[in-house]
């Protein structure tokens, strides 16, 4: 766990460090498309944000293969070269995207491509686990169509989710930790080494997302672009497809007594995986509700508008702060509400926990203008928008020291109020400043 960790915490490092200088970078080589109507942002933000979080990646697969214990994986499997090849791929095919805005089409190409890299490499999905079936090995080419559309489907599933600051970041992260959890429980607690890659690609793309969201929240100071949305989401479906295809439910049946109730125990999760509709439903459900809606209008699939999940909760009045945190509350409730239900799927208070945070999130969905407030103690640790608000005769009162040049907290404005100004008028100007809180003067 601790060289995880290690590697987790230098993949952030990186990614954070090198994202202010990519930043600066995307601003030299006019990285900053206008702004169009589907966007959210009203300002000119670079892009190539992926860049960093490419670095990232390759300096937590360099610590990695340093390791005493990791760098086995390295010399027993072929899964982290693979995974190279195809996110050096992706990421040169999303970066002249940010760039020069390749047609869709392309995109969709190099997509195809990438996942076929990784397949020729040795990952793949080699059988699936079905219920009361057991396990079912797959021919080459339909292991090969399986991954290809998986990789192609998650890739897709997280480009299409990025619309608002920090979204993407987050809820991948979300993800990543669900995939973490499982995949490690898999390795440590049953020994089965083959899900020690997938471990380790988890741990990788939790650092590249907590390494580039300071850097993203809202208000955003740069985005990712398709550099770094394709990047996460191939890394994302490589985790999935380690541990949905390479690890044997035969190994699992010594620990559950058979083959079938090896597969019964690991299915709430196995499937999911295989089917990204439960670590990543609320992408997928995006993803599906967008090539429906394009596909009746007579619009490409891949034709971008303003219907996905989060316009339509800044529609209804969320603001875009709440919008992104109900997103990431739904993709944890389900991440690992799934997770905890392949651990013990006996237990009804998993399931009676599950629903009622489902009705707790339909609550803040349907009170778009609910403004929660912190408690008065908490108030000096909270952002000024959750402080109650005070009586007008308190904020009279609080008036008169910032008329004697004590700082006004709201605006941020640390210049005191000049005193001994010449004649009345001046002095009246300057008096009235004071009172009404000038946030309009410059530093």
């Amino acid at each position: 766990m601790r060289e995880y960790l290690l590697t987790l915490c230098v993949t952030a490092a990186v990614t954070y460090l090198l994202t202010g200088p990519v930043r600066k970078f995307a601003i030299v080589a006019g990285a900053m498309p206008e702004i169009r109507a589907r966007d959210v942002h009203r300002e000119p933000t670079p892009r190539l944000g992926g860049i960093a979080m490419f670095f990232g990646l390759c300096a937590g697969l360099l610590v990695a293969d340093h390791l005493t214990n990791l760098n086995q994986l390295f010399e027993k499997s072929n899964e982290p070269r693979a995974l190279l090849s195809g996110a050096a791929l992706i990421w040169l095919i999303g970066v002249l995207d940010d760039k020069f805005e390749i047609d869709a089409l392309i995109k969709l190409g190099g997509q195809m491509i990438a996942a076929g890299v990784m397949v020729m490499q040795g990952l793949t999905i080699l059988w699936l686990p079905i219920p009361g079936v057991g396990s079912v090995a797959l021919t080459q080419w339909q292991g090969t169509l399986l991954t290809v559309a998986l990789v192609v489907i998650t890739i897709n599933a997280v480009n299409f989710v990025d619309g608002l600051d920090g979204l993407a970041a987050g809820m991948v992260c979300i993800a990543a930790a669900a995939f973490f959890l499982y995949a490690y429980r898999i390795w440590y607690s049953y020994g089965i080494e083959a899900a020690a890659p997938a471990t380790l690609f988890s741990a990788i793309l939790m650092g590249m997302c907590l390494g580039f969201l300071p850097h993203n929240m809202h208000p955003a100071r740069i985005f990712m672009g398709d550099s770094g949305s394709m990047l996460i989401g191939l890394v994302l479906a490589a985790g999935a497809i380690s541990v949905t295809g390479q690890v044997d439910p035969d190994a699992l049946k010594l620990f559950a007594g058979s083959e079938k109730e090896a597969v019964h125990q690991t299915v709430p999760v196995y499937i999911p995986l295989l089917l990204p509709l439960t670590i990543i439903a609320v992408p997928a459900a995006d993803l599906i509700l967008a090539i429906v809606r394009r596909t009746w209008r007579g619009q490409s699939p891949f034709a971008a508008d303003r219907g996905h999940l989060h316009h339509r909760l800044l529609e209804i009045g969320h603001s875009h702060s709440r919008a992104v945190l109900i997103m990431y509350f739904w993709s944890a409730l389900i991440a690992f509400g799934a997770l905890t239900y392949s651990v013990n799927s006996a237990s009804m208070w998993i399931v009676l926990s599950v629903v009622i945070l489902s009705t707790l999130g339909l609550i803040l969905l349907l009170l778009p203008r609910f403004t929660p407030r912190a408690p008065r103690w908490a108030e000096a640790v909270v952002p000024p928008r959750y402080r109650r608000r005070r009586a007008p005769a308190a904020a009279a009162e609080a008036s008169a020291p910032e008329a004697a040049g004590v700082e006004d907290e709201d605006a941020g404005d640390r210049t005191p109020v000049a005193a001994g100004v010449a004649g009345v008028n001046g002095a009246t100007a300057v008096g009235s400043r004071a009172r009404l809180g000038d946030r309009s003067r410059p530093r």
